[in-house]
């Protein structure tokens, strides 16, 4: 196998050469035989992958033992070298790789490219690009075909309603005469209508301010807080806030507790609400806190008290809570409730956010031995997903609320 550049004549090594010229058959896309209609070697065109195996292995039966088979770039990086090695033994097989389309978007960006994410939906489904997406990878490369392209690219970005943005760079023919590099804004590429030969590359951008004022009252998107660098999705998602503040029975002027704050997303919805109440964010790791402190600043909120410290001995520091909530309890959950029972106030709500099982289990003990009124939400929630034509379901992360209230008496 030779990859060879799109000018068609590109070869990395002197063997490639060597290989070339001793073909006694060259087989390929029409568009890469063009390239060599001078050789002397019978050539056959390859339409269809598959066929093209079948009539390589009868001309392999018929004596020929010099066949080349003309690839873009390196045939073992997302390329047919994987078909070919599913069929052929690999003693039987040489790779002359060319510099792959990726290394030549890299290097025209001037982006060490070591820690970027690959991707291909050159053939392949559209979905493969959610996963890196949601995680916030910092760095994506995308292989695209005339179908799953640059406009899909972002639709799917669109659609999912990221905290987090891309630059979009559309890297078309790299290596011929018609090269180019462009950078485009998310309109500009949902409206992109050139499906010529290209490489995208998506660099995650710095989180942008937000204007406080032009923002609902309610359910924030997740795009206006500044997320965990390598999770940018780790949070509470605007559906389950909304829910969370619901089960809370919220009134201005009540001392509230967000226990496992996290980047403070419910802290900050409640403040937004209550402007006379007092709400506490409490979070253990650093990384967290400062993140509830950029998030407050860049939204206006003045009535979260960022308090820095493992739940519950921090609770000593802090006045008695008519409400709270528990999103993170870093395995402490049991001396928690212990704490909680004598510091909520009298006829006080406590929810909690549990994605597992054995933790519905646990709390519902504990509710009953307490004789602590209860009940429980189940929410499995799906936003759709629109991209092309078509519209599906892309559910989030199932999760059980429960809602507890102190008795009165």
């Amino acid at each position: 196998m030779v990859g060879i550049g799109l000018d068609g004549r590109t070869l990395v090594s002197a063997d490639a050469e060597i290989a070339l010229a001793e073909a006694q058959i060259l087989c390929g896309s029409p568009r890469h035989l063009a390239h060599f209609s001078e050789h002397s070697a019978l050539q056959i065109p390859w339409e269809d992958l598959h066929q093209g195996i079948t009539v390589l292995k009868h001309h392999l039966t018929q004596g020929y033992k010099r066949i080349v088979l003309l690839a873009s770039g390196d045939p073992l990086f997302f390329g047919i070298g994987r078909l070919l090695l599913s069929h052929f033994a690999p003693e039987i097989l040489r790779f002359y790789p060319q510099v792959s389309a990726v290394q030549l978007a890299f290097s025209r960006l001037k982006i060490p490219w070591q820690s970027a994410q690959i991707i291909s939906i050159h053939g392949r489904s559209w979905e493969n690009l959610i996963p890196p997406l949601k995680q916030g990878v910092a760095t994506i490369a995308i292989f695209t075909d005339p179908m799953n392209n640059v406009a899909i690219i972002a639709q799917v970005i669109q659609e999912l309603k990221l905290p987090i943005s891309y630059q979009i760079w559309v890297c078309e023919w790299l290596g011929s005469p018609q090269e180019k590099v462009q950078l485009f804004s998310l309109d500009e590429a949902l409206n992109y209508a050139n499906n010529s030969l290209n490489i995208v590359v998506l660099m995650r951008e710095p989180s942008q301010l937000s204007n406080p004022n032009s923002l609902p009252v309610l359910g924030l998107s997740d795009a206006v807080f500044n997320g965990f660098p390598d999770q940018p999705g780790l949070m509470t998602k605007k559906e389950i806030r909304s829910l969370i503040l619901g089960e809370l029975n919220l009134q201005d002027g009540q001392t509230i507790w967000d226990v496992g704050a996290g980047t403070g997303t419910v802290a900050i919805e409640m403040a937004r609400l209550l402007p006379k109440s007092a709400v506490y964010a409490i979070e253990k790791k650093s990384i967290g806190v400062q993140l509830i402190h950029q998030n407050c600043q860049q939204l206006g909120v003045k009535n979260v008290n960022v308090i820095a410290g493992v739940a519950p001995e921090i609770f000593a520091e802090l006045p008695n809570p008519d409400r709270v909530f528990i999103g993170g309890s870093g395995g402490n959950l049991t001396a928690i409730l212990s704490t909680l029972s004598a510091r909520l106030t009298p006829g006080g709500i406590l929810v909690l956010a549990l994605a597992t099982q054995e933790h519905q289990a646990m709390i519902l003990t504990w509710a009953k031995q307490q004789h602590w009124p209860y009940h429980a939400l189940d929410v499995r929630l799906s936003r759709s997903l629109a991209v092309g034509d078509l519209t599906r379901w892309h559910p989030l992360n199932p999760i059980t609320l429960m809602q507890l209230t102190k008795p009165a008496g």
